[in-house]
């Protein structure tokens, strides 16, 4: 249409309403009436009328009569003035309907836009969410996948083709964008068959994301259909792309992406509870083999219940000293995990090492010092973090605790940091080393997808909430919320997350500030103290993704594990901001929604993993911190490899950006099976920027 209007000298400010909204419609015959009408309104007479069908031409002829042309020149044809003003109606009604729509989106759509997003915005999600690229300055064009089916004809990538409007709907869906919130295909149905005009190949397209989209863009008879490329070519070399023999799953060739180091995290009990390491011989094996693919090295939890076991400031260091100086002598790289919580009773747990002994003495005459839920439960899991500042552990604070615990480690192992063998620290900061409450906990019943329990109900943390309440002159709002539900409930079923519920209400948003603020406070604590120990070693904090119930206004689990990110409210910014104040790295579990959708209706829990990485990623990236990551499951089959490649180097990202290092879960007999260790090498040389030979599965 902009290319008619340019041919005729026409401008599309001229179709600009009284809202404001540049908003053009182009899938319904009336809309190509229209245009046509429009279009014959200004051509003169000796230019014929411009038409697209038969049916359109039968309606223009009787609309319209043939003028004689004068020979001194063509006269301008006109349509009866009540025409052009039911043309207007039209129009405005059709342009008031689409402002209620974008207003809705903006309202309800749960959207990834800023609180004081504009219709500029909107538009922007409806165009990522159906496939295309849209940059920050607004240049819009199609992903690379929406033009998978074009014909490359001599070794060329094309730039330029057509979509064909008699192509089906089925074969030109597009796929999603990932690293710009895609997950609403469940809820919003985009027609690609209404796609009109020409597109332009790009780099910024994700091409596993089309592998669940393969079906869509194949023809009954399983090839690609597409239109004749109208010619051009550019440099595909960021392009290149590599269709297995199957034909449904693309991928991307990795030669020359950047190098993202591998770690591969060791056994959870490869240092037993007296301290000393397990089969030293096999490891040594296995490790050597590991070496023999290039792998960077490996990341081991250094249990607070082993090594401070029986008496406080009393360490025990020696199994970590002989794996240590084993991983030394093959050249390798340590991530080190401060476990400050006890091991066993979570997914993936396959040994049990409680808190250290003396620490459940406390808890057995105070169990105030673990987390509490609202009917009296005790979670020994770790230790609340009420008693931060208090001198509940034989004299010393949880932070002393901690600090004293980290700073012995790093005294011990001085020779090993100064040799640059300790690559990065992961200081613990809560249940699974997580920064997060213990909000779903499977030894109290939760089981997915429920929306767990508020973790604030011992003695120190409602002291600590009552004088919260007292400060804002209301004390009365001392207490947490009743209506919340129980582990199990789901949002709809509570009172405090329905939609309009009391989460958005004065007492609600009061109690869920000082909540999630309680959470960035303690790691605040901890991290000052490990820069202390570590100084001059990467510190670095995980962060898990609680992506049930992402769809809803209130996004309950979220809440209950201390994320306060409503809908309306940016729940990562001031975390991400607590690590760029001590300089720590975020390390964030990759959802893998190719392994996951087998075991996980996502649809009936509103679950959205794909838009939770988008913006905790892109918060973290926002402010510069690097980003690592693991994997939440067990992975040995290629898809699942592709997608960890994808989320750690997203061709989606304009800026580049990709994850500072990956660790892989975890060392096992069952990952050195030979057809599992063949695939997870040609990994290990994907994301070290390699070529591999051969696609073929």
């Amino acid at each position: 249409m902009a290319a008619e209007m340019q041919r005729f000298g026409m401008s599309e400010d001229d179709d600009d309403d009284e809202t404001g909204m540049d908003v053009k419609e182009e899938d319904d015959d009336d809309d190509d009436e229209e245009k046509n009408m429009a279009t014959f309104d200004m051509v003169g007479g000796d230019l014929g009328i411009v038409s697209t069908s038969s049916s359109n031409r039968f309606m223009q002829h009787n609309q319209f009569q043939e003028q004689p042309t004068p020979q001194g020149g063509g006269s301008r044809r006109c349509r009866p003035q009540e025409e052009k003003e039911r043309t207007k109606l039209r129009e405005r009604q059709r342009r008031a309907i689409t402002a209620k729509i974008l207003a809705g989106l903006r309202r309800h759509g749960n959207y990834n836009l800023r609180v004081r997003a504009d219709i500029n915005d909107v538009i922007a999600a409806l165009a990522r969410e159906a496939g295309w690229v849209v940059l920050p300055d607004g240049t819009t064009f199609p992903s690379r996948s929406q033009v998978q089916g074009t014909r490359h004809a001599g070794g060329t990538s094309p730039t330029v083709v057509t979509s064909s409007p008699h192509m089906p709907a089925e074969h030109t869906s597009p796929t999603s964008l990932r690293g710009i919130s895609p997950g609403y295909q469940s809820t919003v149905n985009y027609n690609a068959s209404h796609m009109k005009g020409s597109i332009v190949s790009s780099p910024y397209d994700v091409s596993s994301s089309a592998r669940s989209q393969s079906s869509a863009m194949m023809g009954d008879g399983g090839g690609m259909q597409s239109d004749p490329p109208l010619g051009g070519s550019i440099d595909s070399v960021q392009n290149r792309q590599v269709m297995d023999v199957s034909g449904k799953v693309q991928q991307r060739d990795f030669a020359g992406t950047p190098y993202v180091p591998v770690y591969v995290m060791l056994p959870l009990g490869v240092i037993d509870m007296k301290c000393e390491l397990v089969d030293p011989d096999g490891l040594v094996k296995q490790l050597k083999v590991l070496k023999s693919i290039n792998i960077d090295g490996v990341m081991v939890d250094c249990w607070w219940g082993i090594v401070e076991a029986h008496a406080p400031q009393e360490y025990n260091w020696n199994g970590y000293r002989r794996l240590f100086q084993i991983v030394r002598q093959l050249k390798m790289k340590l991530q080190v995990v401060m476990s400050f919580h006890e091991c066993g009773g979570n997914v993936g747990d396959d040994v049990c090492i409680p808190l250290p002994h003396w620490v459940a003495e406390i808890g057995r005459s105070n169990p105030d010092i673990f987390f509490t839920d609202r009917v009296g439960r005790r979670n020994p899991e770790c230790l609340s973090w009420g008693v931060d500042k208090e001198r509940v552990l034989r004299g010393r604070t949880a932070i002393e605790v901690y600090f004293d615990y980290m700073r012995s480690f790093r005294i011990e192992f001085d020779e090993f940091f100064d040799d640059d063998i300790i690559s990065t620290v992961v200081v613990g900061l809560g249940p699974c080393g997580e920064l997060r409450y213990p909000s779903n906990p499977v030894k109290h019943g939760w089981r997915y997808p429920g929306v767990g329990e508020f973790q604030c109900y011992d003695q120190y943390m409602l002291k600590s909430l009552r004088k919260a309440a007292e400060i804002r002159g209301h004390s009365f709002w001392g207490r947490g919320p009743d209506n919340a539900g129980s582990y199990n409930s789901r949002p709809h079923e509570t009172g405090f997350f329905c939609d309009g519920g009391d989460y958005d209400g004065y007492h609600g948003r009061f109690f869920l500030n000082w909540y999630s603020q309680v959470l960035v406070d303690h790691g605040d604590r901890v991290l000052s103290l490990a820069n202390l120990a570590f100084e001059g070693t990467c510190i670095a904090a995980k962060i898990s993704g609680i992506h049930w119930w992402y769809k809803t206004a209130s996004h309950a689990a979220e809440l209950t594990a201390g994320f306060y990110n409503p809908c309306n409210r940016d729940g990562y910014t001031a975390i991400m901001a607590m690590l760029k104040r001590h300089g720590a790295a975020l390390n964030f579990t990759c959802s893998e929604m190719n392994m996951l959708d087998q075991h996980v209706d996502f649809s009936e829990a509103l679950a959205e993993p794909e838009g939770l990485a988008w913006q905790v990623l892109n918060a973290a990236w926002d402010v510069c911190i690097p980003v690592s990551s693991e994997n939440a499951l067990l992975c040995h089959d290629r898809d699942g490899y592709n997608y960890l490649l994808e989320k750690a180097k997203p061709m989606s990202d304009p800026d580049g950006r990709h994850f500072s290092d990956f660790t892989y879960l975890k060392l096992s007999p069952h990952l050195l099976e030979r057809h599992n260790f063949v695939e997870f090498e040609r990994f290990i040389k994907r994301m070290h920027g390699e070529a591999v030979l051969e696609y073929q599965t």
